[in-house]
């Protein structure tokens, strides 16, 4: 058993470079390679490629590209491998990697985790009432896919029955890291403070390049985007952990960096939830170890509940997207007046025709600040993109729809030419829906060598009473600003970083020094943050507290326009909401003005 082992995080999502892997391998140093693949949608999309041909559903690209590139140096190196790129169907991708060894000809010993599949409780789950985390609507009809969400002890079992690439379907993604640990370091299933430590470890690489400066605040600050480093966590017995890069590569890592990251898409950071242990953030410390390496220690875990999160997908009608550049003197309300009018148009050849209205419209004039409501500046842009997005429970309006969108061309602004590529498609409108479900349903198996193998799984517990009050302080205790202030944009004393879950969106702010912080601790309440983005988010926003980073994370609820997949927003992940954030004015004391900071704005 090694005192360290060297884990790299080569994909951050199904679509991520194909640097990644050949960098770790090559100059990475690494023990492990961890891969992330899966999205709500993803699962989506594989299961109708399951439906098509039975040896699909599963990324296809970890094995012909990634894979192609770099088995024979890891089988070499003895480098072993964990990835969720299973899919809907990891045993079909398990037989890919086993062909490709043998074109390669090498040997290679892959196991499977499976389990993670619920379609087939589906029915009962609708029988006894199952409600969505966050509407509580029913189960719907249509139901495309159902998987749970695993966690490490199924890749740790894996990897202790030796296998060198284990294949998973959905588990959280910071779990291939963390089953690597716990199979590295012989964790036990409650080792609370050292999963809670992996866990976190997993989090910070869970995203690739995100670690190593990709959608850093100060973008300016970052070098070589073009060969950005993946990250590397080198971690020790006791579950502490340095972060950096393969030397030479592009990127940065410092302490704001991965203070970003740490943030990126949790809720309430006393109790981040796992399925293997409750994580408790607010007291890690991030502390430079060296150019591009920050060393990491501080969360703590309690027991996990006893419920697996799962994620499903429906069917909920169809949906379209067309674009439309608007040049010329006020193009953002020649957009405007442009999609609605197409949208009363087509309305009234939906009622001669018998049917009935969108389910949603949204319109955008990107180019004109739109995601930024009544904060968008009025320069007059002279050029936008009129986006509308709609969404109808019948496939023929929508046919009208596309075959309608061509006419502005010649009737209505001046100006107006190509942008979308053609007709919009039609598409089938998928939705997530999250629900519960007691971890005694499911059995978590792991497939060596044809064999299955259950893996015991501990039944948790019930959920922990919220700490969330503890984590801020009362909204609306802040002085008001004296006479000295001076107003800057929030960036000049913070970072930010935002990400989204279903219909919410976390905006996590990192303050930039210590005065920042105490400031903002009383200035920055949730009442300002829902206030200020109001125009976005319609449902409650929640402010947690991180002190060890000096950091908020604020849930914002409500704020995706249905989220992912349901939103006909540009943005429906979220990405841009810290941007938006970041641009609120914020009245500050002179000496803190003075010392202020930021990006180019």
């Amino acid at each position: 058993m090694k005192d360290r082992v060297r884990i790299g995080g080569a994909s951050g999502f199904w679509g991520d470079s194909s640097i990644g892997a050949p960098q770790l391998v090559r100059d990475g140093a690494v023990d492990y390679l961890v891969f992330d693949y899966l999205a709500e949608l993803t699962m989506s999309i594989m299961a109708a490629q399951k439906m098509k041909n039975p040896e699909a559903g599963f990324a296809l690209d970890f094995v012909t590209v990634t894979l192609r590139a770099v088995l024979a140096e890891v089988v070499a190196r003895g480098i072993r491998v964990v990835s969720n790129a299973g899919g809907v169907n990891p045993r079909a991708c398990a037989r890919a990697i086993d062909k490709l060894a043998a074109e390669l000809g090498v040997a290679v010993r892959v196991a499977v985790v499976e389990g993670d599949d619920v379609l087939p409780l589906i029915p009962a789950l609708r029988a006894e009432g199952v409600t969505e985390l966050q509407s509580g609507r029913p189960l719907p009809e249509k139901v495309l896919s159902a998987n749970a969400y695993f966690g490490a002890l199924p890749i740790k079992a894996a990897l202790d029955a030796g296998a060198q690439i284990v294949v998973t379907g959905r588990c959280v993604d910071s779990a291939v890291t963390l089953g690597a640990l716990m199979h590295a370091f012989d964790w036990r299933a409650d080792d609370y403070d050292r999963l809670a430590q992996g866990s976190l470890a997993g989090h910070i690489i869970e995203c690739g390049a995100q670690a190593t400066g990709g959608l850093y605040t100060d973008w300016e600050s970052v070098p070589g985007w073009e060969d950005i480093g993946y990250p590397v966590v080198e971690c020790a017995a006791d579950g502490s952990f340095t972060v950096g890069k393969p030397p030479g590569t592009g990127g940065l890592v410092t302490p704001p960096v991965i203070a970003e990251q740490i943030l990126y898409e949790i809720h309430d950071p006393a109790r981040y939830i796992l399925p293997d242990v409750v994580c408790d953030f607010r007291d890690v410390r991030l502390e430079p170890a060296g150019p591009d390496r920050v060393a990491v220690t501080g969360a703590r875990g309690r027991p996990p509940t006893a419920s697996y999160k799962v994620s499903a997908t429906y069917a909920d009608g169809f949906r379209a997207t067309a674009q439309l550049t608007i040049i010329g003197f006020d193009a953002a309300a020649k957009a405007r007046r442009s999609a609605e009018a197409l949208l009363a148009r087509t309305r009234a050849l939906f009622r001669a025709a018998g049917l009935p209205d969108y389910s949603a419209t949204h319109i955008e004039a990107l180019g004109a600040e739109s995601a930024y409501g009544p904060h968008a500046r009025a320069h007059g842009a002279r050029e936008v993109i009129m986006r509308l997005s709609v969404r109808h429970p019948v496939k023929a309006a929508l046919e009208i729809f596309a075959k309608e969108f061509a006419a502005p061309g010649t009737s209505f602004a001046p100006g107006t030419t190509g942008g979308g590529g053609g007709r919009p498609d039609v598409t089938p409108s998928i939705q997530q829906y999250a629900f519960l479900i007691d971890k005694a349903r499911l059995a978590a198996t792991v497939v060596v060598d044809g064999t299955a193998h259950p893996v015991a799984i501990p039944a948790g517990t019930a959920p922990a009473p919220d700490p969330a009050a503890a984590n801020a302080r009362a909204p609306g205790a802040a002085a008001p600003a004296n006479a000295g202030s001076v107003e800057v944009p929030l960036v000049a004393i913070a970072h930010g970083r935002s990400g989204d879950k279903g219909d919410i969106s976390n905006i996590g702010i990192v303050a930039r020094d210590a005065a920042a912080w105490e400031f903002l601790r009383a200035w920055l309440t949730a009442e300002r943050v829902a206030q200020y983005l109001a125009h976005a988010v319609k449902g409650r926003v929640t402010r947690h507290e991180l002190p060890g980073i000096r950091a908020f994370n604020f849930v914002c609820e409500q704020a995706l326009g249905g989220g992912g997949m349901a939103s006909l927003r540009n943005d429906p992940l979220g990405k841009g909401m810290a941007q938006i954030l970041l641009s609120m004015p914020v009245p500050v004391p002179a000496p803190l003005a003075a010392a202020a900071r930021g990006p180019a704005r």
